[in-house]
């Protein structure tokens, strides 16, 4: 892209400086006028790399609309004979002109999301959503978008996936896995058709956490995080970014137990009290049985004495029956 500018840059400078030479004006400010209309192109094409493409649509719509009644505008106005012979007419055209233009694509792009446009491709409506490191190799996020309840944009940030092979290519065993089982779970969304999953470029100045690149992304985005980090959670709800995190997710999902009700469960473990026994549910809720100490590796009916729901998940506490 630097290239590209640099080219561009160099073509309207010296197209200025040979037109301006060829009408006998001064060649260098024919010159300045060639690389300050190559800056200003430059200029609008990298603040349109933050929109997206229903706001360009909108605005373009809005702009052309503004266009049409300008020109019908002056039109009916230079039916008028006292005004017909005006000198600067054509002035007077391009001035309305740019005013109803600006005026329709601000306007097209600000009532954007009142328009519904067909979409060529799957997942385009909605909001973007921008997956963290932590929830790709978590992999649960593969299984929620087939189930269809996330649409719109899935974004991967190409730093996310830079840290995401650093992972995959560490010596670390463990780590590893992690990163290679990551890759997998992308690849394997990046397979469904009914998916939309793009790689952004887009790397925030002046940060080197990525969480903070994550934030930052997702405000110049107008996007939602999907993530299962709490530190993360935390932060971009503090910056007023919408967070949509798994495990609160899967927390929810978890079948609503009430004090009274009977269970039955393994006793796997002693629990912090002497005479405690930890169980689980197949969900992998905590059930904390009083009484469980001395039925290690037993399946047990317990009655739930109360719940208690922590930043972390479910606990279930409950006697012997």
């Amino acid at each position: 892209m630097l290239i590209i500018r640099a080219v561009l840059l160099a073509l309207f400078s010296l197209a200025g400086y040979y037109f301006f030479r060829s009408q006998g004006w001064h060649p260098i400010a024919g010159l300045a006028v060639g690389f300050g209309l190559a800056s200003s192109i430059i200029f609008g094409e990298i603040k349109l790399q933050g929109r997206s493409g229903r706001e360009i649509l909108a605005g373009v719509v809005g702009l052309i609309l503004g266009l049409i009644v300008a020109i019908l505008l002056g039109w009916v106005i230079f039916q008028i004979p006292a005004i017909r012979d005006y000198q600067h007419r054509y002035f007077v055209i391009v001035v309305i002109a740019l005013v109803l233009g600006y005026m329709g694509a601000v306007v097209g792009i600000r009532k954007r999301g009142e328009l519904r446009l067909a979409s060529w491709h799957h997942g385009e409506e909605g909001v973007p959503k921008v997956l963290d490191t932590s929830v790709i190799i978590d992999g649960r996020i593969a299984d929620i978008c087939e189930s269809h309840f996330i649409e719109g944009k899935i974004v991967i940030p190409k730093f996310v996936l830079d840290e995401l092979q650093q992972i995959a290519d560490s010596p670390d065993p463990i780590k590893r896995n992690r990163g290679r089982r990551g890759l997998d779970v992308l690849r394997r969304m990046q397979l469904r058709k009914d998916l939309l999953v793009i790689i952004d470029d887009f790397d925030p100045p002046g940060e080197t956490e990525v969480d903070a690149k994550l934030v930052k992304l997702a405000r110049h985005r107008h996007a939602k995080i999907i993530t299962n980090d709490f530190n993360l959670n935390k932060v971009a709800q503090l910056h007023g970014i919408m967070v949509l995190n798994v495990n609160e997710l899967a927390n929810a999902l978890k079948p609503v137990v009430l004090p009274g009700e009977e269970l039955s469960v393994r006793v796997m473990k002693r629990g912090k009290e002497p005479d405690q026994g930890v169980g689980y549910l197949d969900d992998g809720t905590m059930v904390v049985v009083d009484g469980g100490s001395q039925l290690l590796n037993r399946t047990v009916t317990v009655v739930i004495t109360s719940v208690l729901q922590t930043a972390v998940g479910r606990m279930i506490f409950s006697k012997v029956k």
